[in-house]
């Protein structure tokens, strides 16, 4: 009897594979990342790009984890010139200091991403719903992160920190809509 139980332990210790790992690399020129911001008052909603810069994550199983993505602000862009410069200007985000962001991810559960953005130098947490599918090329991606500005010291025209504003007034928080292609490294 202990010869059979020991044999049928062994044959399901022998059987048992743990899930696959993989590094995967972000492909930036296949990625694309929208910004979107929104007037306190009135129906103005200015919106452009940013480029990833790069960006890698172990993919075990179907879990996402321990992710490092990089943004180059020096890319924010906007049709109008004068805002494209506002913006990369010490107002906002003040891209000849802080001209990279980073987003460090410590954990995926349930679809929901959980980990720390540095934007101007400063740390916070985030969370933001994702959604990963597996492409020919790779895996794919993508979601909606709501960012509140303020947090990260981008107080310009926001009604928190200025009175009177009136139609000039800006909204905290702003969403950074994000489909990154990644590839497996070999």
């Amino acid at each position: 009897m202990k010869t059979l139980l020991f044999m049928l332990l062994a044959g399901l210790l022998l059987s048992f594979r743990p899930a696959s790992t993989a590094t995967f690399q972000a492909l930036p020129a296949a990625s694309q990342l929208t910004w979107t911001g929104y007037a306190e008052v009135g129906d103005w909603v200015p919106s452009g790009t940013l480029q990833l810069r790069r960006g890698t994550f172990v993919y075990e199983g179907n879990t996402l984890r321990q992710g490092r993505f990089e943004f180059e602000m020096k890319t924010i862009t906007h049709t109008n010139a004068q805002l494209q410069k506002h913006l990369r200007g010490a107002d906002f985000f003040d891209v000849e200091r802080f001209p990279v962001a980073v987003f460090v991810l410590r954990e995926v559960v349930d679809g929901q991403a959980a980990g720390e953005l540095t934007l101007k130098g400063i740390t916070k947490s985030v969370r933001f719903p994702l959604t990963i599918t597996t492409q020919p090329e790779g895996l794919r991606i993508q979601g909606t992160a709501t960012i509140d500005r303020t947090q990260f010291g981008v107080n310009y025209n926001s009604s928190s920190f200025f009175q009177n504003l009136g139609s000039y007034a800006i909204r905290n928080e702003f969403t950074l809509a994000f489909d990154v292609l990644a590839k497996a490294t070999k």
